[in-house]
């Protein structure tokens, strides 16, 4: 695979990465709406700026999208914002767990909240402590039930295997829905 060289389209900075593909392949990352381009390796560039191009309209529509989604906001909070959103979190967080410890047979160690940029929670089965991202405070409700009964699905399995994903299925059978709102 060849590296990755930055054109521009019409001012806007595309990051082009060329690789053993058929097809051209076009991404917006979030947070930031960063443009992204898989191109085969033999394409001409002048074909990758016309695809570009093509897709302005779309580019634009996922790019104002990438910039009003809960990351993009996280990604600019303040310090105060933050604090609000562990507010929230810690009022809730061990209401959702009284609830859910005695339906799933499982008792919750010390809980804990942190602003995390790259996981919803995070669980220690040995000492049954499970930590929360404050940022869920930015999505439905649903989605911060979903994290709690994830981590303390792990009380009862430690990895993400087919019984973890039993587990939930039995516990709470839309989580792939409820999960699918966080990405």
């Amino acid at each position: 695979m060849a590296g990755i060289v930055e054109l521009e389209v019409d001012g806007l900075v595309v990051r082009l990465a060329r690789k053993r593909v058929k097809n051209l392949n076009l991404r917006v990352r979030r947070p930031g709406g960063e443009v992204e381009v898989s191109a085969p390796l033999r394409l001409p560039e002048r074909e990758v700026v016309r695809f570009v191009r093509e897709k302005r309209t779309w580019i634009e529509a996922k790019r104002a999208q990438a910039a009003a989604s809960p990351a993009a906001l996280a990604a600019e909070a303040t310090p105060g914002q933050v604090a609000e959103w562990r507010a929230v979190v810690e009022t809730c967080v061990p209401v959702l767990v009284a609830a859910w410890e005695p339906v799933m047979g499982v008792k919750a160690g010390r809980l804990a909240y942190r602003n995390m940029t790259s996981r919803w929670g995070s669980c220690q089965p040995a000492t049954g402590r499970i930590c929360i991202n404050v940022r869920l405070a930015l999505y439905p409700p649903e989605c911060l039930e979903y994290v709690v009964v994830h981590e303390l699905c792990h009380l009862l399995e430690r990895g993400h295997g087919p019984r973890f994903k039993a587990l939930m299925d039995a516990f709470m059978p839309d989580w792939r829905e409820r999960r699918a709102k966080l990405r």
